[in-house]
């Protein structure tokens, strides 16, 4: 990357002949289609130790016959690959430049219980709020607009992986952002925020404000 470039944002476009043949049934094929379009940097040790893959991407959906996949990584991924189309651009320092951002986000929404020390979803439409809320600023540098946040689709995700269902709760929020925490937001861009990244969670999508 250039000195003033902070990630590569990527689209992947497949056509319905496409996921048939690469067989997308669950969000984990499609982890594995994602991943397969980057080099893989990281040791076994690393990936045992959750070492972050510089990768987090957002599935927009589609239509019947195209599925889009956002990407954000800190490598190029493949631009020819065997099946769909990927086009790459830079994102410049100058994108991160700016106090206030109109932003889309799906999480995985979740809090530790302090006694068994699991992690166990957060539920219902307000509480999901109020948990983003109050993360937000403690732990990815930016404030909410409350009076703008808006909460769209909220669903399960689920899979198999390795013999045993994965089960992770989703939720779409939507709304204005303000930076408060210049560093702490650019690596919640660029590293996506919340649990559950391998899986298609945490990519902040943002467009500055003034630029609507």
């Amino acid at each position: 990357m250039s000195e003033d470039a902070v990630a590569y944002a990527s689209v992947l476009r497949l056509s319905r002949a496409d996921m048939n043949i690469l067989g997308i049934k669950d969000a984990y094929a499609l982890h594995k289609v994602v991943y397969g379009l980057f080099e893989d940097i990281r040791s076994e040790n690393e990936k045992q130790a959750s070492t972050r893959s510089g990768i987090v991407y957002a599935d927009k959906g589609g239509d019947f016959n195209m599925r889009q996949i956002l990407m954000l990584s800190n490598r190029k991924p493949h631009q020819t690959p065997q099946f769909g189309e990927v086009h790459t651009r830079i994102v410049r320092s100058d994108f991160l430049a700016h106090e206030r951002y109109a932003f889309e986000v799906t999480l995985n929404p979740g809090r530790r219980d302090k006694q068994t020390g699991k992690v166990v979803p957060v539920r219902g439409r307000e509480g999901i709020e109020r948990w983003f809320k109050t993360h937000a600023p403690q732990s990815w540098g930016f404030e909410i607009s409350p009076q703008n946040l808006q909460t769209g689709q909220i669903s399960v995700q689920t899979f198999e992986k390795s013999g045993r269902a994965v089960t992770h709760g989703s939720a779409t929020l939507k709304g204005e952002l303000t930076v408060i925490d210049k560093d702490r937001f650019t690596r919640s861009f660029t590293q996506g925020i919340g649990r559950g990244r391998a899986f298609g969670f945490g990519l902040l999508q943002i467009v500055p404000l003034a630029a609507i």
